[in-house]
């Protein structure tokens, strides 16, 4: 995430630096560096980041990840997303098969997301917050 993504977002949850420092759990530092571009923003802030954001959203008329991607039974039992009902937020959960595998990390796990329509809706909504 570059920083004026962060910057951006942290106005779209109309946060203060310090009440986004209190909400990901880090200090108001580390903020300031994040919307800087002085210090890469760590996955697990992204993470959150996106996770709030998406709370934002959340009544918004969604489709579960296994129904739009058309995942077969076997597939979706073995899924966390679908074993823990997570709808669109399929992102959020490590360990989900993605293309027929589980990804490493986070990070590899959000470069496919990155190109999914799942998560590029869930943006998509996110830009008009």
């Amino acid at each position: 995430m570059k920083a004026a993504t962060f910057s951006k977002f942290r106005k779209k949850l109309n946060k203060t630096q310090k009440q986004m420092a209190q909400l990901l759990g880090t200090s108001i530092k580390a903020i300031h560096s994040y919307e800087q571009g002085w210090r890469t923003i760590p996955a697990h802030v992204e993470r959150q980041l996106y996770f709030l954001l998406a709370c934002k959203l959340q009544g918004q008329n969604s489709e579960a990840c296994w129904e739009k991607r058309s995942c077969l039974p076997e597939q979706r039992e073995q899924c966390p997303a679908w074993e823990f009902a997570s709808g669109d937020l399929c992102w959020f959960i490590n360990g989900t098969i993605c293309n027929g595998h589980v990804h490493g990390s986070w990070q590899e796990k959000m470069e496919l997301c990155r190109t999914c329509s799942i998560f590029k809706s869930i943006l998509k909504k996110i830009e008009r917050l």
